[in-house]
């Protein structure tokens, strides 16, 4: 079945601190975009990504692409005004009936056994979208005050959020809502139900400083 990787780096990374997004900030000598891309090329030979990224960025996206990738499985179009209206643009250049995987374009660690999982899962249920545990206590903020919630159900969202097209492609149809963050939201508001997988407690997004020496980290254990 046809596959296609719908990887957003739409974001100005504000919370970096840095002149440029953090999805173009050098990880080992190689922009965290590199990774991102690398590893779904990687994971399936027939695997066509879909690179969305801000307008005033695409030079640059294009030439990560020029210096380390086969052109010809990589397209690059402009980000929107919300995530949801990046994700509704990448998806606009899908020509055939696939697997679609949306990821995070700083989420540089995912790995191919994640990938093909979340593949698996979606092509046999229609939806796959990986999470992890929550660690920690989490408690709720109300007109009250805040109340403590029970832990073991929650569960923390990751990427890819991996779909057929024949959902994800109706669902973003939809009219635009504040709280569609992610892919899920706005399949289970098209009124379909969302099938969670085990993710990887290394798929960690880049947003901080400290993102950057973790994923060193987490690079050199893995060598």
């Amino acid at each position: 079945m046809k596959k296609y990787a719908v990887i957003v780096a739409g974001g100005t990374g504000t919370r970096m601190g840095k002149d440029i997004p953090k999805q173009f900030l050098l990880l080992k000598g190689k922009p965290i975009l590199y990774y991102t891309i690398h590893a779904f090329l990687k994971a399936y030979n027939d695997l066509e990504v879909i690179l969305v990224l801000p307008l005033e960025y695409m030079d640059m996206g294009n030439e990560i692409i020029d210096a380390y990738f086969d052109k010809k499985r990589i397209k690059v179009i402009a980000g929107g005004e919300t995530r949801f209206h990046s994700v509704k643009n990448g998806l606009s250049l899908i020509e055939e009936e696939g697997i679609v995987f949306v990821h995070d374009g700083v989420r540089c660690l995912v790995t191919a056994d994640l990938i093909k999982r979340c593949y698996n899962e979606a092509k046999e249920l229609g939806s796959a979208v990986p999470a992890i545990p929550c660690n920690d206590s989490v408690r709720l903020i109300t007109v009250d005050g805040n109340r403590l919630i029970e832990r073991n159900s929650i569960r923390l969202i990751q990427t890819p959020q991996t779909f057929h097209s024949k959902i994800l492609i109706p669902a973003f149809s939809i009219d635009y809502k504040e709280r569609f963050t992610d892919e899920a939201n706005v399949v289970e508001a098209f009124g379909l139900p969302i099938n969670l997988i085990e993710g990887e407690e290394t798929n960690i997004k880049i947003t901080r400083p400290i993102d950057l020496f973790i994923a060193e980290k987490i690079m050199e254990e893995k060598k």
